[in-house]
This record gives structure tokens, C-alpha cells and sequence, in this order.
């Protein structure tokens, strides 16, 4: 199928938002909210290295909006529109077009955002998948890694180490477990607990390469120490059969993909009543210093590796 007739048979059906202009001009127009800070974001899956070759092509679309919409979720944004940049091999044939496409609208409809535009190119020697999303904040109330001050509480939404868990699967190295496949194909982002934690987290940010990781960048930014207890840590009842050791509830804290969100907020203050349906988890707190340390009863257990990184 050629590119215009993949745009104009697969994408374009997506593309019902004003602002997309049917996907017949050079770019899309929008007046944003009166009144509002934009908020811009874009990631890239590529195969092979974010997603195994064998995924669903429904679900790597599912994943590669999520994965931009986490990141608005970080910053208490609601999101708005998105613009697509495919960059396919010839493993992506019309049939996985199609059923990326499908999984797209899909996912559009689920999170209620919508497709503005964007480009396709083939001839790659690997599949890159890149997205930019775009949200909205009241003025000057958008969330901010750089916040969090000695003494506040950190915590954690959802459960950790599902996705890393997902991958082994997906991978092939472990026992088929549908609901951990699922947290590593499509996962959840976080956007009503981000808007929510306006006003109230002092800090925050989405957990994409690894809870200690991602923890550790977060206390960079705020120039501080988060001091986290392994036991405190919130995993799933699979994951928890499946990592019974010390060692392997440690690997939990390092896998990625989770695009949970982890937050500081000042401590008395009744999250769990903020985030609705969303469950939380106090899991530390903030101390003075600068990094982050694991502790296991009272154990430093903080490993070398923190995470994932490129």
C-alpha cells in the first residue's frame, strides 16, 4: 500500500478532530484553551528495543500513546491532540498496518484524545515509532520533578516490576501470565491521579525506566535524597509469587515500563481521598543529601544498577 493510501485509508478515518484538517494540508491548526499553559511531550518506540518484534501490532499502538501520555500525566496535564511519526520497515506489511491503525483509534477513543497528524516513511531497516503529544495546565500549575522538599512523603501509584515481569514473557524466558503481558503491551497512563496532584504533590514525575532510577532523577532535581523501603514497595500477587527472594524483589524496583507515577507530597496529607479509584502507596520519604537509597528492614540494599538507560 502506498503512503497516501495508507494515510488516506488508515489514518485519516482517525484524524475527526478540526484542527487535524482531514489530514489534507502540511499541518494541523488549533486554538488552544484560552487561558491555558500547553504542555508538550515526545517519545519514540523503536523494535526490538522498546517493544519485541512479535507484539500485537494493536498493542504497540495502544503503547506508544500511552507511553507520551504518561508523561503528560507526570506533569498534571490533560491531553489534547497528538501528532504520528511512523518510520516502518518491510516487516510492517498492509496487515499490521491495519491492525495499527485499529489498535490506534482505539486507544484515541480510550484515553478521549485526538489525531492531528503527522508522517510515515518506509525502507527502514527496523521499525521507529515516534509520538508528540500535546496537553494543557491552568497557568503555573503544571507538576515539576524539582519540588520536593525534606520531610515530604513519597509515594507511588498502581504496583512495581509488573512490566519488567511482561517482558520476560513477551521474550519468551517465562511462564504466560496474561494480566503481567498486559502491564508490558499496554499499559496504563496515570492522567486523572496527575491532575488530581495538582496543588498538592510538591514533586513528581512517571516511572518509565525503573522505580530506584527514576527515583534517583527525581531527587536530582529537587536536590535532595529519597529514602525508600523495599517492603513498602507495592507489587502485584503475581509478581509476588513469582520474585519470593530478596534479590529478586530488588530486580522489581529496577525494571521498567511500569508508567506508574511517583510523587512527593508533604506529609498529613490524605492522598489515598485525592486519587480516587487510583490506589497509592506510601513507600518513603524525603531526606536531606542527594540520591536515592533502598532499604530492606533497616538494610541498605540499593543496587548498582538503578534501572534502565540507553
Amino acid at each position: 500500500m502506498a503512503e497516501r493510501d495508507f494515510i488516506a485509508q488508515r489514518l485519516a478515518p482517525l484524524a475527526t478532530s478540526a484542527a487535524a484538517r482531514g489530514l489534507a494540508d502540511d499541518a494541523a491548526v488549533w486554538t488552544p484553551p484560552l487561558g491555558r499553559d500547553l504542555v508538550f511531550t515526545h517519545d519514540v518506540l523503536a523494535c526490538g528495543v522498546h517493544y519485541v518484534p512479535g507484539d500485537p501490532p494493536s498493542d504497540i499502538a495502544w503503547k506508544l500513546l500511552a507511553v507520551n501520555l504518561s508523561d503528560l500525566a507526570a506533569m498534571g496535564a490533560a491531553p489534547c491532540g497528538v501528532l504520528l511519526g511512523l518510520g516502518l520497515s518491510a516487516a510492517e506489511d498492509d496487515d499490521w498496518r491495519a491492525a495499527f491503525s485499529a489498535g490506534l483509534g482505539r486507544a484515541l477513543v480510550h484515553f478521549g484524545v485526538a489525531l492531528w497528524g503527522g508522517d510515515t516513511v518506509t525502507g527502514l531497516a527496523a521499525a521507529v515509532l515516534g509520538l508528540t503529544a500535546v496537553g494543557s495546565v491552568e497557568p503555573e500549575t503544571a507538576l515539576s520533578r524539582s519540588g520536593a522538599k525534606v520531610g515530604d512523603d513519597l509515594w507511588v501509584s498502581g504496583s512495581i516490576g509488573d512490566a519488567g515481569l511482561g517482558l520476560a514473557i513477551a521474550l519468551g524466558h517465562a511462564p504466560h501470565d496474561a494480566a503481567l503481558l498486559k502491564r508490558f503491551r499496554r499499559p496504563e497512563p496515570r492522567l486523572a491521579l496527575g491532575r488530581a496532584l495538582i496543588g498538592t504533590a510538591s514533586a513528581a514525575m512517571d516511572v518509565s525506566d525503573g522505580l530506584l532510577i527514576d527515583a534517583d532523577r527525581l531527587a536530582q532535581a529537587s536536590g535532595v535524597a529519597l529514602a525508600i523501603d523495599l517492603g513498602a514497595v507495592p507489587v502485584s500477587d503475581a509478581a509476588a509469587a513469582r520474585c519470593p527472594t530478596l534479590a529478586e524483589r530488588i530486580a522489581l524496583t529496577t525494571a521498567g515500563d511500569d508508567y506508574e507515577l511517583l510523587f512527593t507530597a508533604p506529609p498529613g496529607v490524605d492522598v489515598a481521598a485525592l486519587s480516587g479509584r487510583t490506589p497509592v502507596t506510601r513507600i518513603g520519604a524525603v531526606t536531606a543529601g542527594r540520591g536515592v537509597r533502598l532499604a530492606n528492614q533497616g538494610v541498605d540494599v540499593t543496587p548498582a544498577r538503578l534501572g534502565w538507560e540507553h
